[in-house]
């Protein structure tokens, strides 16, 4: 059996600052943390004062385990190994504050036998929850081209991505489909040039892959108006996202519920729209330079808050 790799960088919860003072976690409350991951963000929530309260989920097995161990320090936390998009199921009470924090954690990237990084020679697998659904290699190996191309062209937003699926296509039984880095340098031959910036060739697609098999976008559009209905009135809903399209989700979504136009083809009059919310951040924040140095995988971050302003009985 594989063994688990050493994290080679420390777990760092990204605009953690920025969250706290935007979600008013200072003035206490009950909090939720909708990817607990490493258990940073709610680390911070609760340390911003000692009567907060915070619950988080994770379908990740490996954060439930580290969940436990992090209740063990904090008597003012309950976890739920659940998918975000079953948030309506949990009895909570009107909250103050929600964070989902949109990417995938360091321990997921950092141990080899998770198969989300092109760095190591592990099996292809790139699940959220890895006890169920299709791994990346097998999709890789199975999909129609239909599917890969929604993948690693409208999902990855890969501009090469006829050639990828082509060469997929025609090297389905390959080796190099099997596991992170050999379906890296599959990719990285496949675009035959160096990107800008040192991000490696293969990084979109990955993205792209792994945002398809977890069905991503579907189940943050899904979560969306189930967090905010879960906040109280006055309660901030905090929206951490690294990739255009969930970006994307999470303007339209917040729009829709302060009674703005969905985008420029929204042809509702004014009086179809209702306000039940009011957004905090007019543009998203984005990490300082200095948070960006000290944790690179940060630098695409975005984040969006709304505050909740009466309750509508679910947002659209």
């Amino acid at each position: 059996m594989m063994q688990r790799a050493q994290l080679t960088e420390s777990h760092c919860p990204v605009l953690s600052d920025e969250v706290i003072g935007l979600l008013n976690a200072h003035n206490g409350g009950k909090f939720l943390d909708c990817t607990f991951g490493g258990g940073g963000h709610s680390e911070a929530m609760l340390h911003a004062n000692g009567e907060n309260f915070v619950y988080a989920i994770d379908c990740d097995p490996d954060a439930k385990k580290r969940a436990q161990e992090f209740s063990l320090r904090h008597k003012n936390f309950r976890f739920y190994r659940i998918n975000f998009v079953e948030v309506q199921c949990l009895p909570l009470p009107p909250l103050s504050g929600i964070l989902m924090d949109l990417g995938v954690s360091s321990f997921q990237l950092d141990e080899e036998w998770r198969g989300f990084s092109f760095k190591f020679h592990a099996p292809l697998d790139m699940r959220m929850d890895n006890g169920s659904g299709i791994t990346a290699e097998k999709f890789l190996r199975t999909a129609d081209e239909r599917d890969l191309t929604t993948a690693i062209r409208d999902y990855g937003e890969e501009e090469q991505w006829k050639k990828i699926v082509r060469a997929i296509v025609e090297n389905r039984t390959s080796d190099a489909m099997g596991h992170g880095d050999t379906f890296a340098k599959f990719v990285a031959n496949c675009i035959g040039k160096p990107q800008p910036s040192g991000i490696h060739p293969a990084t979109k697609v990955f993205h792209g892959i792994r945002i398809f098999i977890n069905d991503e976008l579907n189940s943050l559009e899904a979560a969306l108006p189930a967090m905010f209905d879960k906040l109280a009135v006055g309660g901030r809903l905090a929206v951490i996202s690294f990739h255009s399209l969930e970006d994307r989700i999470v303007k339209r979504f917040f729009n829709a519920v302060a009674g703005k136009a969905i985008d420029r083809f929204d042809g509702r009059s004014h009086m179809d729209r209702v306000a039940y919310g009011n957004i905090v951040t007019k543009s998203p924040v984005t990490p300082s330079g200095r948070e960006v140095e000290n944790n690179p995988r940060s630098r695409s971050a975005k984040l969006r808050v709304i505050e909740k302003i009466h309750n509508s009985g679910g947002a659209k």
